[in-house]
C-alpha cells in the first residue's frame, strides 16, 4: 500500500504543479490506466486511498478486472481502439465513458445497439501519424456535431487525443494546442471533457488545457 500511495501522491502533485502553471481554476481528473496489471491488489489499493476512475483499452480485459472489482464503486474509461465486434459486450459492462469514438460509423453502430445513453469522447488523431486512431483535426468539429445530431444515444462530452510521438516537445505541445482548440469550439454544444496526456507527456497537456489524463506505467513501473 505504501508504494502505491508514494506513486500515487508523486503523479497527484505533478499534476497540480502542472495545472497551477496553466490556471489555478483548473480541474484535472486522474484516468488510472490499469493495462499494464494482471494483479488487481494495487487496484483495490488505489480505490483504498480514493481513486475511482480506471481506465482499459481492451475490452476482453476490462471484462475481465470489471468482474473481480464488481462490488466496488469505480468508474471504467474505455480508452483502446473499440472493434465493432466487441460494441455489445462493452455495453454490457456499462463503462463511465468510452473514449475512442472515431468515426460517424462507429458511433452509429454503438448508437443502433446501445439500450440507454453512452457517455463518449470523439477521438482525433491531432498528431496525424499513420499509426493513431482518430479522426483528423479538420473533420473533428462537423463529425461532432454530425454525432450529436444522429446518435441519440451516445452523449459526446468532449475530445480525446494521443499526444506526439516524439522528443520533440514543441511538436507534441503542438499536437495538444490544436485538441485544445477543437474543444473550444465545441464547448457551447456541451463538450466539457478534454482528454489529453499519459505518462509521459500529461504536464504539457495539462499546460496546453488538459482536464482529463491517463496514467498508468508511471504509477505500475
Amino acid at each position: 500500500m505504501e508504494k502505491i500511495r508514494e506513486r500515487l501522491e508523486e503523479v497527484w502533485e505533478r499534476i497540480e504543479r502542472a495545472r497551477w502553471r496553466r490556471d489555478p481554476h483548473q480541474i484535472v481528473q486522474l484516468v488510472v490506466v490499469t493495462k499494464y496489471l494482471e494483479d488487481i491488489a494495487p487496484l483495490k489499493e488505489m480505490l483504498e486511498l480514493g481513486q475511482r476512475a480506471f481506465g482499459e483499452n481492451r475490452v476482453q480485459e476490462l471484462e475481465r478486472k470489471a468482474k473481480l472489482l464488481e462490488n466496488e464503486p469505480v468508474e471504467w474509461h474505455f480508452i483502446g481502439n473499440l472493434q465493432k465486434n466487441k460494441i455489445n459486450k462493452l455495453l454490457k459492462l456499462d463503462p463511465f465513458l468510452i473514449q475512442s469514438i472515431t468515426s460517424l460509423e462507429l458511433a452509429e453502430a454503438i448508437d443502433k445497439r446501445a439500450q440507454k445513453p453512452v457517455s463518449a469522447l470523439l477521438e482525433i488523431n491531432s498528431s496525424g501519424e499513420p499509426t493513431k486512431h482518430g479522426c483528423t483535426p479538420e473533420e473533428a468539429v462537423e463529425l461532432y456535431h454530425q454525432i450529436l445530431e444522429k446518435c441519440p444515444n451516445i452523449r459526446l462530452k468532449g475530445v480525446m487525443t494521443i499526444g506526439a510521438h516524439t522528443d520533440e516537445v514543441g511538436k507534441i505541445r503542438e499536437s495538444f494546442r490544436l485538441t485544445y482548440s477543437i474543444f473550444e469550439k465545441l464547448k457551447p454544444v456541451g463538450a466539457e471533457i478534454c482528454s489529453m496526456g499519459m505518462s509521459n507527456d500529461f504536464e504539457i497537456a495539462i499546460e496546453e488545457g488538459s482536464n482529463m489524463v491517463r496514467i498508468g506505467s508511471l504509477l505500475f513501473r
